[in-house]
This record gives C-alpha cells, sequence and structure tokens, in this order.
C-alpha cells in the first residue's frame, strides 16, 4: 500500500492497532498458511467501517477475500448496523478490491469518520 500511497494517505492499521476493543478480526485459513483476513471497526452503534482486507498473493482471486466479506457482512447486520463503509486506495492495485465491492452493493460516496478526501483514496457505502 505505501508503495502506491502516500504514508499520509496510507490508513492501514498495524497490528496494535487491530487489538483496540472496538475491533474484531477474521482470519483464513488453508491448515497452517494465513490465506487472507479482514476486520470490522465499529464507529458507532448503527456505522461499522472494514479494515484490513488483505489476500495473501498465492491465495488471490480464489474466494478468500469474498469469503471474509461475507463473514464481516453477516456481523455488520447481526449487530444491527445500518451502514457499513470502507476507504481504498485509487491505484490501480485496488481495482480488484473495488470491483468486489461494487459486486457486494457497495456506492461510492464521500468521505467518513475521521477521514478527508484525497486523489490517493475513495470510500464505498453499504446500506444493510
Amino acid at each position: 500500500m505505501h508503495s502506491t500511497t502516500p504514508t499520509e494517505f496510507a490508513f492501514a492499521m498495524d497490528v496494535d492497532a487491530l487489538k483496540a476493543d472496538d475491533i474484531d478480526v477474521w482470519t483464513l485459513w488453508d491448515r497452517d498458511i494465513l490465506m487472507g483476513c479482514g476486520a470490522l471497526h465499529q464507529l458507532n452503534k448503527s456505522h461499522g467501517e472494514i479494515k484490513s482486507m488483505r489476500s495473501h498473493l498465492d491465495f488471490l482471486r480464489r474466494g478468500v477475500a469474498a469469503a471474509l466479506l461475507d463473514h464481516i457482512i453477516s456481523e455488520a447486520r447481526a449487530r444491527d448496523y445500518n451502514i457499513l463503509s470502507l476507504e481504498t486506495g485509487t491505484a490501480a492495485e485496488f481495482e480488484p478490491a473495488v470491483q468486489l465491492y461494487k459486486k457486494y452493493g457497495f456506492q461510492k460516496g464521500g468521505a467518513f469518520a475521521d477521514y478527508g478526501e484525497s486523489p490517493y483514496n475513495q470510500f464505498y457505502h453499504l446500506t444493510l
């Protein structure tokens, strides 16, 4: 991410940040190999944010991200969130993820939470 996005516009969370009480992280494994991860950050009682969606390079385009996204959306619905949002980059490397989000009904929209708009990020929202 940092290779295509200036540091001040890269909002990836490190492991310590992902340990916060308002964030849940899920992983998908093939025996002892980590295939991918994704997190759900509770912004408030009705709004969640997808964080840290990643698939290992060896598992790209094999359904890992879709399985994680299915789980995160189901969890957001179970929590009675009204909206699920995400921030992602604008570089070409982010396009497969954007296409996945669109397939699930996410719509491009404005900045949310503490994010600011820039040429390096874009925002998507799903009404639940």
